[in-house]
């Protein structure tokens, strides 16, 4: 049985993991929404704390990959969480009752 190159495993693991997410993410009622980015902002936070543990790494032998990598990802988490609440604030708004404007009275 012959083996398969691991870097090819876990690229195709990851060009299926863009598919089913696609599909998953397309396929959410706007009623889920708002509570499904919350949960992808908490999960973007705990990846930025993985980010900022792998740029403080302190490994001599290439360290700077480690570095790039974790600035990279606290960089996209950050990115994700900004546009998240953002996104969930203007969901939120399209519940929000409209007020109605007051008559403006006259002076006489």
């Amino acid at each position: 049985m012959e083996h398969v190159d691991p870097t090819v495993f876990r690229l195709a693991i990851f060009v299926l993991a863009i598919f089913v997410g696609y599909y998953v993410v397309w396929s959410v009622t706007p009623a889920l929404h708002t509570p499904l980015m919350a949960v992808t902002n908490a999960i973007s936070s705990v990846i930025i704390v993985g980010g900022l543990l792998a740029a403080a790494a302190l490994s001599s032998d290439s360290g700077w990959v480690a570095k790039g990598a974790g600035v990279a990802a606290v960089t996209l988490a950050s990115v994700n969480i900004f546009g998240g609440f953002m996104v969930t604030r203007r969901m939120l708004a399209m519940y929000r009752k409209k007020e109605k404007p007051k008559p403006v009275a006259e002076a006489g």
